[in-house]
């Protein structure tokens, strides 16, 4: 299994000294992640360091020497405001910035995002839903705006749905780990905001055991998609439900 990175929640005032942490270890590894940027973040919980902290004069500029170092950046929501609990498509959370939200609404609200990004010289063709969560109407919207592809679901490889590229991400981390040798690609999704010197040391540990099992993101988007039906589709909702309860079970026994 080939391993690939993704790293949600990418803003001017994330907490930067974890972010250059896990970027210099993806440098010794040599792997280019994928990152999700939100536009127009006013999620109070990623208000963790004074936009001024980047390594570098301008958040914007930065995120340019990333692109042109071989990081791929994604769309990631709008705000990354949840305005629903609506679980969408691909039931992993119960709580959505766009899924049950009408059509027109979510277009707007992503051709906002979309345009400002690309007024900071970002243009990109890849979408990154917060929590997951997204539903018909997101994805009609999406391929209006020029997506092509989404960084979710779950499965062994790209595949097509709806007219857009899915790139799965790993149902369970350890699960992937122990089938190595088993044919396909994954992600993995990584929070550097949250993550503790644990989480750090287990990366680099995988890293060092798998450095032949990574691979860059831009390599990822070079594999050709499949197309899957639905059976497929329905395997794919009833895991995502599934991991949905024994999250929530285990919450609850804490």
């Amino acid at each position: 299994m080939k391993i690939s990175i993704r790293m949600d929640d990418i803003t001017p005032d994330m907490d930067w000294a974890k972010f250059m942490r896990f970027k210099a270890l993806c440098d010794q590894y040599q792997i280019r992640p994928l990152i999700g940027v939100v536009p127009d973040n006013m999620d109070n919980n990623l208000h963790i360091t004074e936009p001024g902290a980047a390594p570098a004069e301008d958040f914007w500029q930065y995120l340019e020497t990333l692109r042109r170092e071989g990081w791929c950046i994604a769309q990631h929501g709008v705000t990354h405001v949840y305005a629903t609990r609506k679980m969408g498509c691909f039931p992993l959370n119960r709580l959505s910035e766009f899924a049950g939200i009408p059509y027109e609404e979510q277009y707007e609200a992503l051709r906002r995002g979309r345009d400002l990004l690309r007024g900071h010289g970002i243009r990109t063709d890849i979408f990154m839903a917060p929590a997951h969560s997204f539903d018909r109407n997101t994805l009609k919207a999406l391929k209006k705006l020029g997506f092509r592809r989404m960084t979710d679901g779950f499965g062994d490889g790209p595949y097509i749905r709806q007219g857009m590229i899915f790139y799965p991400i790993s149902y369970r981390q350890g699960s992937v780990l122990k089938n190595i040798e088993k044919k396909g690609y994954t992600t993995f999704v990584v929070h550097a905001n949250t993550m503790s010197d644990g989480d750090f040391e287990r990366y680099e540990q995988l890293f060092a055991a798998h450095r032949d099992r990574l691979l860059s993101y831009a390599d990822l988007l070079k594999v050709e998609p499949e197309r899957r039906g639905l059976f497929g589709n329905g395997k794919e909702y009833l895991l995502a439900v599934t991991k949905y309860l024994l999250v929530s079970f285990r919450g609850l026994k804490k």
